[in-house]
């Protein structure tokens, strides 16, 4: 008979890129469902009012702030987050930044800079928070990426490596933690309505929209809401034990077509009168 470690009531949590989009709304989610949390983002302000409404909401929240790009800001966080939380039971990757480029015009700063915070900081804090779960047999990581790993998009290079490279980094992670208790899952979401790219500029925006149309990328206007992406995060983290989801892909559903039969018929019937 098979052996594994049921899920404790009380899970404590970390969730990175909590100071908004779907960061948040897992957190929230989870928090919730009873688990508590603690928020790890830059905007220090940002996440303190969102630990304050989990609490007024009834449920356990700490704010910490967490630059990715700073290995002395990881560590600081992850001894913060042990401190008030013990030990840690789950870890939700949520953080990212993504910016424009071009081949045309490559930056490699540019480049560098998210590659190191969407898979070199990713790295290094679950190298620092998985040891103990693997100790203790337990654990989930949730790694949320994205839909351009399947469908690359123009101007968006140094994002989309750096999301397929933590996809490499999960698979492997899958294969090693086999048999460990610990599961890795990939959450891959498609078009979300976030903050994310708000802070580009205007005309630039305009172009590489442009551009995904061109290219099919944008089959219809819906966009997934962060809740829904962290609906499924908190489908991965409460399955039970001994059975893992290793990958989930999520899309925007389309609106609802017009019916053309309907008005197919109504032009027969002007046709006939």
């Amino acid at each position: 008979m098979a052996t594994f470690v049921a899920h404790p009531a009380r899970r404590p949590t970390v969730v990175t890129g909590a100071s908004s989009g779907i960061g948040q709304a897992a957190a929230q989610a989870l928090a919730s469902a009873g688990h508590p949390v603690v928020l790890g983002a830059r905007r220090s302000e940002r996440l303190e009012q969102i630990a304050a409404a989990i609490r007024a909401a009834g449920g356990e929240a700490h704010a910490l702030r967490l630059d990715l790009a700073d290995t002395a800001s990881i560590e600081a966080f992850v001894e913060g987050a042990i401190d008030v939380m013990g030990d840690i039971d789950v870890v939700v990757l949520a953080a990212g930044q993504s910016q424009p480029d071009s081949v045309a015009a490559p930056d490699p700063d540019t480049f560098a800079a998210l590659v190191g915070v969407n898979l070199l900081g990713v790295q290094r804090l679950v190298a620092a928070l998985l040891p103990p779960l693997i100790e203790r047999h337990h654990g989930d990581l949730v790694f949320v990426t994205s839909e351009m790993v399947r469908h690359p998009r123009v101007h968006t290079s140094g994002y989309a490596a750096s999301k397929w490279g933590l996809e490499g980094y999960v698979r492997t992670l899958q294969m090693e933690l086999e048999g460990t208790g610990v599961r890795a899952s990939i959450v891959q979401p498609g078009q979300t309505w976030s903050e994310m790219g708000t802070d580009w500029d205007p005309e630039v925006t305009t172009e590489v929209l442009e551009e995904w149309i061109r290219w099919g990328h944008a089959r219809h206007y819906h966009l997934l809401h962060p809740d829904a992406v962290a609906a499924v995060v908190r489908t991965v983290v409460e399955t039970p034990p001994g059975t893992h989801l290793t990958l989930i892909e999520i899309q925007p559903e389309a609106p609802i077509a017009p019916d053309k039969s309907n008005d197919q018929h109504d032009k027969a019937d002007e046709e006939e009168r």
